[in-house]
């Protein structure tokens, strides 16, 4: 899918006054010029996101959503910090022109970035590809994944970007909150698990950059080549632990996605090549108690798609499609409690 499939009319909700938005950016953004003409992206749920376009360049704008929002979520200004601090690594990243915190503008929090032109494969099975094209974009989700958890986090600005250490106890704490918040029924099988993460944390207390919500969805790929050009969405981004972006990248693993896939034919890596193969990019010796990553990667997603269908409910979701995920957090709730049943599994 290339980038422009997926842009609509700006629902009523997110409308701002665009002419506001174009006097800002003639003073803000170093060779912008109007006039502005601004679509929306169905994509991102969490925070609402357009393209501007204008005669000469297309620009991408991330902004707060309206209404009264929880504690600690759709902090543009932490995206559009660490994107900016790794536009000086080797780790892709669009590049950021502007951060505005002055809501009388469009009336929330924004920043600007550029629009990079290349494919975003929202199919994390990539049927519509050749076996030699899906064996290459995962391998290079794999190798930008090793590199972002590779970065010096003190070199480029960040050693204060999130509380180093002890990060799935405090993961588990914040996303127990944040689900509680947005509960509308009964799911037995969150209740499992928010007994069982906090007793069964791995010693393993590495800390890196983690992306939050790494995923093939989330980033753009070349327009031609199987390669990842850029890594998007990094609402979620804090100095945190490497495995936890390691494990919800393989949640595509146990969900279904892959149900019936002969990996050796179809040109996908097993799930243990895939883990071998960061393993020995990033430096480490293997990975112990993989089915915590795994289900706590499923309970967090759970947590934030409960959040989106509760928002959906209150009428100030990102997207019409809010209210489809009736029953998506007691879906993935399931996936995790059976990981948990199967034991170790790698």
């Amino acid at each position: 899918m290339a980038i422009n499939d997926d842009l609509t009319e700006v629902r009523e909700a997110h409308k701002f006054d665009q002419s506001a938005l174009e006097d800002y950016l003639l003073t803000h953004v170093d060779g912008f010029r109007g006039p502005l003409e601004i679509k929306q992206f169905e994509g991102g749920q969490s925070n609402p996101t357009f393209m501007a376009q204008t005669p000469n360049q297309r620009y991408v704008i991330r902004k707060k959503p309206p209404g009264v929002l929880l504690k600690s979520a759709h902090q543009v200004d932490r995206e559009f910090r660490v994107m900016s601090a790794l536009g000086q690594t080797n780790v892709p990243v669009p590049k950021t022109y502007c951060l505005c915190e002055d809501e009388s503008i469009i009336g929330t929090s924004f920043y600007v970035m550029e629009c990079i032109e290349g494919r975003v494969f929202r199919d994390p099975s990539l049927a519509a590809e050749t076996p030699t094209e899906r064996a290459a974009l995962w391998d290079s989700m794999n190798d930008t994944l090793a590199k972002l958890h590779s970065v010096d986090v003190d070199a480029i600005g960040l050693s204060d970007f999130g509380k180093p250490g002890n990060y799935f106890d405090r993961q588990i704490g914040r996303w127990t909150k944040q689900y509680m918040a947005a509960e509308t029924t009964n799911i037995v099988e969150m209740g499992r698990l928010l007994e069982w993460l906090p007793n069964n944390i791995p010693a393993d207390d590495t800390v890196s950059i983690a992306h939050g919500d790494y995923r093939l969805e989330n980033t753009i790929c070349h327009p031609t080549e199987p390669r990842v050009i850029a890594i998007l969405d990094w609402e979620l981004c804090t100095l945190g632990h490497p495995l936890a972006d390691l494990g919800y990248n393989c949640m595509p693993f146990h969900n279904g996605d892959f149900a019936n896939v002969d990996f050796s034919r179809y040109g996908l890596p097993t799930e243990k090549e895939y883990l071998e193969r960061y393993c020995q990019r990033v430096g480490r010796p293997g990975i112990k108690q993989w089915n915590f990553y795994l289900a706590f990667s499923f309970f967090r997603l759970a947590s934030i798609v409960q959040g989106v269908y509760k928002r959906g409910l209150d009428g100030n979701a990102s997207s019409v499609k809010a209210l489809e995920y009736k029953d998506t957090c007691r879906e993935l709730a399931t996936i995790a409690c059976q990981i948990l049943d199967r034991g170790d599994i790698i």
